[in-house]
């Protein structure tokens, strides 16, 4: 008995020792992988980069920013179904192990050790790949399996099951380039969460592992089988029926790439507008791991009414010109066109553009091949689509449909209206332009085109381009006069003007686009006529400083040099400034600042910006018991008195009922405006306004060249917002101007400014005046004391200067 005491006595020693050897190696190791963990508290404060997304008014989607995309979801907001099917295809036990789970170690070596260790399988939990993706690297060593296990473990004693589970699901890439449930579900099926159907799920739930391995196109087989294998796991666990999974199996895989684009509502150039701003104001790492949720002052309806007038005013333009010929040419021998034609680069926001490829010509048409259509991934979708170029096709060239294409020709074509497989013939013209429409009353930009094509060019013309406004700076000059005790019916001599430059240079005489003139005429006159003489003589006599100071009240300039050619438009600054200073004309003579954004928010979803920062005070009562409603406060600058800002608002209304607008007519509603047209006609403009809408067109070259001896805006830039405005007004009531208190309405004589009789029915038209203007009861010619010596003052003679300058 003894003997077997000490024989049991040994064996316990030394299983005490090979117990404490064993603990203590344990333990070094347990400190050796310890000692240099990464914190892994420091998920309690994660925040994932998430894509900032920008949206229109009617919260549309436009826009897209982001190194990874990435849309946080928090783990409530998780529908059970797509935690069943994550569940069962990464871990069945995550609920129940302390991140670690021993019967899937088990089950991975068996596996291993079966295949002989071909195919590796491993046993990570949930909680293990939280702690790689977060705190680890990706290297396939024991030692980093050993240091995940350990952070697994105090994860498990820090942190809830669901706060674990929330941050794997948000964190984990599931391919084409997503992050997360949430923007996976959107982009892979353009669906929220919560509509995603049981196939749609495990589908997602597949791709963890290997997302390459089973991408919707290039691996579908793949793909299918891997979704239906956690389609049956969903049924071991209890999670689906058996009828529920049969019928989930037999769903097809449509897998439907989400293409978010600012080019889907030709909003190219607006998007990037709001991208550097959000830059400038946050800095990059902000703008695309922020998570900031972006309103717009995007009206998509009016922005697609802005690029068709823009692009149709550029290519009726264009087309007069011409046709200049193919866009490149492809050899067709020995190729299926298809291929070939898909490898040409195309602009993707010109719609309902296509590009095409001529097959042959014969019988006075040409037979064409569409350029295949492609998803975001890249996967032609639709192969040979053919169609037919007819005489009507081209009958824009003037020429013949054999004089103007040839087999292997690359083209852009347009589908005719009402005609089956029929295209017309279109080029990219070269002449370019922009136009802006904005809420005069805010500075809200409902619309901005910055150019035929955002692909084609990213320079924005409305925002980024210097160019002579012209005549379109005119109203500038008689608003200063206006301001300054000048009326409506002063008159200004249109007689020949010679000015002295001072020894040694040579004189200047300004002269009226057509040359015509002669005599005095009211400064009304002036404006709808857009006379230059007059309009020099008026600056000379304010003062060419006083009008360089309210160029730059308006914003049109920062600091306008004081020089008389500068009257006629011979600065240079954007259609964004030219169609803010008009909006103050219309909107009483207040300060705007034009703003493409209304309100920005975090990704908690606290805003910290708003344009409209006013305060309403008492907005928030619990009721309202017959006192009068709260109001907003009007904070904003006068820039010019509002008398007279509805006086030239009033003349500018006359430019398009007597002036050189008269083209404007045609849209029905009461609206104002000015052309632009500079020297040599390098420049054309339309800025102009109804009451509720200020509208800014031009059109030149890039680089700066005539668009014709002939050429004025009345032709070219004037029928863009004429188009425009005729859409955007269309379901619209003919609302007059809004007369301000204190403005006397008096009837004149148009053309000598006095007043009209009873009797007088010719020449008459209600003026605007302030109290204590009224009209002379009879003609008083004006005198020009410095006509005859050439400048009024040293002043003047020093405020003259040359330049281009406009003209009509």
């Amino acid at each position: 008995m003894r003997i077997i005491l000490r024989f049991f006595g040994f064996l316990f020693s030394v299983g005490a020792i090979f117990f404490l050897i064993g603990a203590a190696i344990i333990a070094y190791g347990f400190w050796h992988f310890s000692k240099d963990l990464p914190d892994h508290a420091q998920l309690a404060n994660y925040e994932p980069p998430v894509m900032t997304r920008v949206h229109a008014t009617d919260g549309s989607l436009i826009a897209e920013y982001a190194r990874e995309r990435r849309l946080y979801i928090p783990i409530q907001a998780v529908p059970k179904r797509v935690v069943s099917a994550f569940l069962s295809a990464e871990d069945k036990n995550f609920y129940k192990h302390a991140g670690i789970d021993p019967e899937g170690i088990v089950r991975a070596i068996i596996a291993n050790v079966s295949s002989g260790g071909k195919r590796e399988q491993g046993a990570s939990t949930i909680t293990q790949q939280v702690a790689k993706n977060f705190l680890l690297t990706n290297e396939r060593s024991y030692e980093r399996k050993i240091r995940e296990a350990l952070i697994a473990l105090r994860m498990e004693s820090t942190f809830s099951k669901d706060k674990i589970f929330e941050l794997y699901l948000n964190e984990i890439y599931l391919g084409l380039g997503n992050y997360g449930i949430a923007a996976s579900s959107l982009n892979y099926f353009n669906k929220s969460v919560h509509e995603l159907s049981i196939a749609e799920a495990a589908y997602l739930a597949a791709l963890p592992k290997a997302p390459n391995n089973y991408h919707p196109f290039r691996q579908r087989q793949a793909a299918i089988g891997r979704r239906n294998w956690v389609i049956d796991r969903m049924v071991e666990n209890n999670y689906i029926t058996r009828e529920e999974a049969e019928a989930a199996k037999k769903e097809p895989l449509n897998v439907t790439p989400r293409v978010v684009s600012p080019n889907s509502i030709a909003s190219g150039y607006f998007a990037e507008g709001v991208r550097r701003e959000i830059a400038e104001r946050y800095g990059e790492q902000k703008l695309y791991e922020g998570g900031l949720s972006i309103r717009t002052t995007l009206d998509p309806k009016m922005q697609a009414m802005a690029r068709k007038s823009l692009v149709d005013g550029l290519v009726r333009y264009d087309e007069a010109r011409g046709w200049r010929g193919a866009q490149q040419k492809i050899e067709l021998a020995g190729r299926e066109w298809g291929l070939a034609l898909a490898e040409v680069t195309s602009l993707a926001d010109v719609q309902p553009w296509r590009m095409g490829v001529v097959l042959e010509v014969s019988g006075g048409r040409a037979r064409i091949g569409l350029q295949p259509k492609k998803d975001s991934s890249g996967q032609i979708v639709k192969e040979r689509e053919l169609g037919f170029v007819t005489a009507d096709g081209v009958k824009w060239t003037r020429r013949t449909v054999d004089k103007v294409l040839a087999p292997g020709d690359v083209v852009y074509v347009e589908p005719l209206d009402g005609k089956q497989d029929q295209f017309r013939l279109r080029q990219v013209p070269e002449i370019s332009g922009a136009i802006v429409a904005m809420d005069p009353n805010t500075g809200r930009v409902y619309a901005m085109v910055g150019g035929f094509s955002f692909d084609q060019s990213e320079f924005n013309r409305a925002t980024q381009a210097l160019r002579q406004p012209g005549s379109a700076f005119k109203p500038l000059v008689y608003a200063t006069a206006l301001d300054n005790g000048y009326t409506p019916s002063t008159l200004i001599l249109d007689d020949p003007l010679t000015i002295n430059m001072g020894p040694g240079q040579e004189a200047w005489t300004p002269s009226n686009f057509e040359n015509g003139g002669g005599g005095a005429h009211t400064l009304r006159y002036g404006v709808e006529h857009s006379k230059n003489i007059m309009t020099v003589r008026l600056a000379r006599d304010i003062g060419m400083p006083v009008v360089s100071e309210y160029a730059r009240r308006f914003g049109i300039y920062d600091d306008m040099l004081p020089l008389l050619s500068m009257s006629l438009g011979a600065g240079e600054t954007t259609v964004m400034r030219m169609t803010a200073a008009y909006a103050m004309f219309v909107n009483g003579g207040h300060r705007i600042k034009p703003s493409l954004i209304d309100r920005i928010q975090d990704r908690s979803g606290k805003t910290i910006y708003r344009h409209d920062d006013r305060q309403c005070t008492g907005c928030d009562a619990p009721r309202f018991d017959g006192n009068a409603p709260p109001k907003l406060a009007d904070n904003r600058e006068s820039v010019v008195d509002t008398l007279t800002a509805y006086q030239i608002t009033s003349i500018l209304e006359g430019v398009v009922q007597r002036g050189t607008g008269q083209s404007i007519k045609a849209v029905g509603k009461p609206l104002a405006g000015k052309t632009g047209t500079t020297n040599d006609a390098k420049d054309v403009w339309f800025v102009g306004f109804s009451p509720d809408l200020a509208v800014g067109v031009f059109l030149g070259y890039d680089k700066p060249r005539s668009l014709g001896a002939t050429a004025q805006a009345a032709h070219y830039a004037a029928p863009v917002f004429r188009d425009f405005m005729k859409m955007a007004l269309k379901d619209k009531p003919a609302t007059p101007f809004r007369v301000p208190a204190g403005i006397k309405l008096v009837r004149i004589n148009a053309g000598s400014g006095t007043r009209a009789g009873p009797g007088d029915t010719g020449g008459v038209i209600v003026e605007a005046f302030k109290p204590g203007t009224a009209p002379p009861d009879s003609y008083m010619p004006p005198t020009d004391p410095a006509a005859e010596a050439g400048l009024a003052s040293p002043e003047a003679q020093q405020a003259v200067g040359v330049g281009t300058g406009g003209l009509y």
